[in-house]
Formats: structure tokens, C-alpha cells, sequence
């Protein structure tokens, strides 16, 4: 009943909000609007973007579920709608990747890692992946600080001439018994200023029938069960609101505000015949953040970048046969930022930026230091075109000033580093869109908050975690007026990245010699990472208007662990394949138009990998792969335009873990009804 209650609100919803459009809109007729997203200055290492409708055609549920098709990406994802999604990029670690929303990072001292699973694609527009750094220098000193980036972008108020607001609408519903409205409201306010809202909710049981199979040393199977997934149960509120204005044609500003709220089941791990597990997590996060940019001199320009943001999350552990917690985070941040562009000739730029960072960290466990964390970045970098050569340097200063409120606990001494990349690109024929590109980067992450100061777990020792960057690729991309094909844009990078000072947890014993009762937060690691990226676009023009998009994406990586090994234990892990890297992976999609109907299939590959370095029968995973259809039509109701989807996800139901021990969904479906007015 409650779902069902649940089910007839959000329909009522739905059409309540179309109503209320209707009988607003006048007899202005409604255009096709034409988005021109602007040229991208300077821009040496071309990113992997998604965007309009290959981003919304794509059979993803979350930003993470979309991500999963750039090259050189891996998830790992603990299952279901619920479960935590993270993104690792070339396998340096998933706190080396900075995650950016409307230009500004979503930071995280606490663990590091962003769950992208909390963001939805119903309010983005955008969705790019860079390598070492987003090539532009006119930005933050964050955006210097990061091995890779990924930019999420929201959409943007645009208006039809005589229109003076848009209202979009979605209803999915399907597997797992979700039910997820949403809107999103954008409204012209003045001809320089408009504002934009968007709410939604989801509900999910998590339920779904999986099979669980445990292999013995030689490969048989030990024990193959098929249950039910439970405890994955989510109910999230999701709430943005902003305000993007222009001041005149030389300045921009943006103010957003973001709220989201969650409680969810935590499924667990399937070990030792236990299937379902009890704890639970909510999480509340708040940030309000703006920017401005503007032209004061004919060669000089500025930009400043302010946020707050309050994240809130507490986990539930009523297991008492476990261990009974009840454990409580409040983190906060304050960011401030300027950057400063001069154009010292028509081809050569100079930029300095400057940014801090004030973190604080309150928890309700024992004995907890209060770490209070005060960072400035600084960064000087510079841009120069020559004939047909680009190229961007940058040197970014890091300065960390930790302290700590407990009067009886030692704090980590404060750090300071300079740390420089350098990006070059070469375009060899004058009528041919061919591009060489190459750089080096050489940057570091602090140790997080919980790697310092968890229970028992933390050590203020930790040094820095260092990577170091090498890249060479091409691109050619060509659009083509006759034939069949319309367009197409290759590319290929070769790559070796180190990670140096890698920061790992490490058994350190308890009520016996080799138990793995208690963990300690350890520099021990040494990884070298070699891989391949290979990606094509193409787009054919058929007869009677089909059109088609298709992608390919390949990945080829040997990511090493050389950490010196002190025990023929360890010995076992040296020179390993990291834990959950496959050596091969890709994704292909395909994009069908006719007229006012689309389907869009895509494929997704993660070949064998172990879930621990020491590469051993028992620490094998077997591949995996899914295949996703979904079709849509598209037709109008008055000045009201519909698209009605059906998507099934992983049609053949295989049966598979991302996670060892965390086994993923088999067949599922949604039905999702959107409309635009």
C-alpha cells in the first residue's frame, strides 16, 4: 500500500505540474532551439564529453552509470540503485580524481571519494572527463590539483523568443520497485537574468534475485545459491535552486544552491553464509557556492569562486554479534578562490590563481582529535600558440596547516609542495583537424581525515600519496558532406603513470601473531601503470532520415604492485595486477533516429581481474559484461512535447559482482515519461 500510495502522488504530480504549464503558455509558437556552447579556448588535451541527447539516451541512472562509457574508467559499485558508485581513472586511485560541479570541486576531506551515485542526469547537460588536467589556464588552483577531472555541468536557463519559462518533468518507475518523479523549473526573471529549480525523489526496495557462486582453489564450484538481495531500500530527496545572470557581454555570474537527503539499507558483503545484513546509512548534504567572471581591461579578465557546504552521515551498525556502532560525521568546508588572466600578447597568456580551503571534522567516537584543516593553493600557469603548436605550463604550490582540538593528540606537521605539469599539442597539416598531443603531470593528494584519525586505524605519519603522469596520443576528427558517413573522430593515448607513497590499510595483528583483527593506515605502496586508450566516434546518414550514432571505447592497462615485499606472503603480491583492474575493458553504443523514434543499445565489457594483488586462483573474478536496449517516441499534446522510454538493462541477466561478494542486478526495466514545455 505504501508503495502504491507512493506511485499515485508522483503521477499526480507529474500531471499536476503539466497542467499548470498548459495553462500558463500562450500561443507562442515553440522552436527548436539551438545551443552553441562556445568555443573551447586553447584547448590542448581534448576531453571525453557526453552530452545532450547521447548523455539522455544513454541507459544510466546516475552520473556514475554514465561515466562507465569514457575510456581509462573503472566503477567500482557496490550494487543497486543505493549502493555507493565511485570512479577510479587509470587505476591511480579513486582519490585522485577531482569531481567538479558547475566549476567548483565537490570536496570531501573526510574519505576523499565522492559518491556519484548521488547525482542525477535529469538536471545535467554536460558530462566531460579530462586526463591530468582540464586544459585551460583562466580556472581555479583546484582545478591544477587533481591527476584527472571529471566536470559535471548543469543546464543553463535558454529561453525561445516570447517564452518566458520551460518546464521539464520526469516519471520513471520499473525494477526494484522504484518510483522517481522530478522537475525541474527554469524562469526568465529579466533579459540578463533568470533562475532554475529542480526537485526529485526516489524510492527503491532494492529487492532483486541474484545467484551467488563461491569457487573452491582449483576452480569447482563450492556453493552456488540463488536468493534475494535485501536491505538495499533507498528513500533520497534531491533539491537544487539557482540564479545565472550576465553583465553584459563581458561578465557571467551563477549562484546555486544543493540539498540531499538519504536513508538507504547497506546490503553488506555475502560472507561466510550471511545474506542479509542490517546496517543503514543517512546522509545529508548542503552546499551553497557562486561565481563571477569578468572583463575589466581589454587584456585582462577575473574570476572568483565561493562555497559552503555542510555534509552530514551517520552509520548503523545494530549488529551485535558484529560490532554495535552508531557512528556520526559532521564535515564542513568554506572555499574561496580567485583566478587572474593576462594576455600579454594576442597567442600568450598568463594566469595566477589562488584558492583556500578550510576543513573541520566532528564525530562521535572515542577519543577524536576535532582535526581542523587550513589549505592554500597557489598556481602559476601560462598558455602560448605558435603557428600550429599549443602549449600550456603550470607550477601549483600546496600548503596544508593542520590542527587539532583534543590537547593530548599529535597532529601531522604541515606540508608544503610544488608540483608542475606541462601539456603540448601539434597539429602537422594545415586542412586536416589531426592533432599530436603529450603531457606530464606530477601532483599528490593528502591523506584524507579518516586515514589520519579513525579509531585505531589512523596514523598521522602518512606522507603524501604521489603520482606521476606520461602521456602521448592523437586525434583526427572529419565531417564529411557526402556518403554515408557524417562524421568521425578517433582517438588513441598511450600512457605510464606512477603512484609513489601509495596509502593502504596493513594487518597489524591483535590477539595473535598474523591476525586480521586490527588494521593500520600504512605508506607502503609502489605502483607503475601502462596502458592504452583508444576511442572512435563515427555518424552515418542513411536513407529515408536514419541517422546513427556510434561509439567505441578500449582500454588496455598493467597496473603493477612493486611494493617491496618483507615476507614470502607478501612476496606474493609483487608485481601483481592491482586489485579489480582488468588488463582489457570497453563499451560500445549505438544511437538509432527516425523520425520521432529512437533506440539506443549499448555494451559494456570488464575482462578478468583478482580482488587482490597477489594473482592467485582464489583472488580470481571472472569478466563481465551487460548489454542495454531502450526505445523511445517522441510526440506533442498540445505545446506540450512527450517522450515515452522503455530501457531494459543487462537483457541475457547475467549474473555478475563488480565487488566481490557484492553480486549486481540481473535483468531489469524502467518506464520513463518525460516531457518538455
Amino acid at each position: 500500500m505504501f508503495l502504491k500510495r507512493i506511485l499515485f502522488t508522483g503521477v499526480c504530480l507529474f500531471v499536476a505540474v503539466i497542467a499548470f504549464a498548459q495553462s500558463k503558455l500562450d500561443s507562442t509558437q515553440i522552436l527548436n532551439e539551438v545551443v552553441v556552447l562556445g568555443d573551447r579556448y586553447r584547448e590542448v588535451i581534448p576531453s571525453q564529453r557526453l552530452s545532450g541527447e547521447k548523455l539522455e539516451a544513454l541507459s544510466s541512472f546516475s552520473v556514475a552509470d554514465a561515466i562507465r562509457y569514457f575510456s581509462g574508467v573503472q566503477i567500482k559499485d557496490y550494487g543497486g540503485i543505493g549502493g555507493l558508485k565511485t570512479v577510479d581513472i587509470r587505476s591511480m586511485g579513486t582519490n585522485h580524481l577531482g569531481v567538479f560541479y558547475d566549476g567548483i570541486q565537490l570536496g570531501n576531506a573526510q574519505n576523499g571519494t565522492v559518491d556519484l551515485g548521488k547525482f542525477s542526469l535529469d538536471n545535467i547537460e554536460e558530462i566531460s572527463l579530462y586526463n591530468g588536467q582540464k586544459s585551460e589556464i583562466f580556472q581555479s588552483a583546484k582545478d591544477f590539483g587533481s591527476a584527472g577531472t571529471v566536470y559535471l555541468r548543469t543546464r543553463r536557463p535558454r529561453f525561445t523568443d516570447g517564452k518566458k519559462f520551460n518546464i521539464n518533468s520526469y516519471f520513471r518507475t520499473g525494477s526494484f520497485d522504484l518510483v522517481n518523479p522530478s522537475v525541474l523549473w527554469e524562469q526568465k526573471i529579466t533579459k540578463n537574468m533568470s533562475s532554475s529549480f529542480n526537485a526529485e525523489y526516489i524510492y527503491a526496495s532494492g529487492k532483486y534475485k541474484f545467484r551467488h557462486t563461491v569457487r573452491n582453489a582449483d576452480g569447482s564450484i563450492a556453493n552456488d545459491t540463488a536468493a534475494i538481495r535485501k536491505n538495499g531500500d533507498v528513500h533520497a530527496l534531491r533539491l537544487e535552486g539557482g540564479f545565472n545572470g550576465f553583465t553584459g557581454s563581458d561578465g557571467k555570474w551563477h549562484i546555486k544552491s544543493y540539498f540531499y537527503d538519504s536513508e538507504k539499507g547497506l546490503p553488506g558483503a555475502i560472507v561466510s553464509n550471511v545474506w542479509k545484513n542490517s546496517q543503514r546509512q543517512w546522509d545529508r548534504n548542503t552546499f551553497v557556492q557562486g561565481s563571477f567572471q569578468k572583463r575589466l581591461f581589454k587584456d585582462y579578465e577575473f574570476l572568483t569562486n565561493i562555497k559552503y557546504s555542510n555534509d552530514y552521515m551517520r552509520y548503523q551498525n545494530p549488529d551485535t554479534t558484529l560490532m554495535l556502532l552508531d557512528n556520526r560525521f559532521l564535515q564542513q568546508e568554506f572555499y574561496i578562490s580567485t583566478a587572474n588572466k593576462y594576455s600579454i600578447l594576442p597567442n600568450w597568456d598568463l594566469d595566477l590563481s589562488v584558492d583556500y580551503i578550510w576543513n573541520t571534522l566532528d564525530a562521535n567516537l572515542v577519543d577524536f582529535p576535532y582535526p581542523t584543516r587550513n589549505t592554500v593553493l597557489a598556481v602559476l600557469a601560462t598558455a602560448f600558440e605558435w603557428q600550429r603548436w599549443k602549449a600550456q605550463a603550470s607550477v601549483l604550490s600546496t600548503f596544508v596547516f593542520e590542527n587539532v582540538r583534543k590537547q593530548n593528540r599529535a597532529k601531522p606537521d604541515d606540508k608544503s609542495e610544488y608540483t608542475p605539469a606541462v601539456f603540448l599539442s601539434y597539429k602537422p597539416l594545415k586542412r586536416e583537424n589531426l592533432n599530436f598531443r603529450a603531457f606530464y603531470k606530477h601532483i599528490f593528494r593528502m591523506p584524507t581525515f579518516n586515514d589520519l584519525y579513525y579509531t585505531d586505524i589512523g596514523s598521522i605519519k602518512l606522507r603524501p600519496e604521489y603520482t606521476t603522469q606520461y602521456n602521448i596520443g592523437f586525434q583526427y576528427e572529419k565531417h564529411f558532406k557526402k556518403g554515408i558517413v557524417g562524421y568521425l573522430n578517433f582517438r588513441a593515448d598511450a600512457y605510464y603513470n606512477e603512484v609513489i607513497d601509495k596509502i593502504v590499510a596493513t594487518p597489524k595483528g591483535g590477539s595473535g601473531s598474523g591476525s586480521l583483527y586490527r588494521w593500520q593506515m600504512e605508506n607502503l605502496g609502489y605502483v607503475e601503470i601502462r596502458g592504452v586508450d583508444v576511442s572512435a566516434q563515427i555518424g552515418w546518414k542513411l536513407p529515408a532520415n536514419v541517422q546513427i550514432n556510434t561509439s567505441l571505447n578500449y582500454t588496455y592497462q598493467k597496473a603493477q604492485n612493486f611494493t617491496e615485499y618483507k615476507n614470502e606472503i607478501e612476496k606474493k603480491w609483487y608485481g601483481g595486477q592491482i586489485n579489480y583492474i582488468p588488463r582489457h575493458s570497453g563499451s560500445a553504443i549505438a544511437n538509432i533516429v527516425w523520425q520521432s523514434w529512437d533506440l539506443n543499445y549499448s555494451f559494456i565489457y570488464v575482462g578478468e581481474r583478482y580482488h587482490n594483488s597477489a594473482n592467485i586462483r582464489e583472488n580470481y573474478e571472472q569478466p563481465w559484461y551487460t548489454h542495454d536496449l531502450t526505445l523511445g517516441k517522441s510526440f506533442h499534446y498540445k505545446n506540450t512535447k512527450f517522450k515515452l522510454s522503455a530501457e531494459v538493462n543487462n537483457i541475457l541477466n547475467q549474473q555478475f559482482e563488480v565487488i566481490t561478494c557484492y553480486p549486481m542486478p540481473g535483468r531489469n526495466f524502467k518506464i520513463i515519461l518525460k516531457s518538455d514545455i
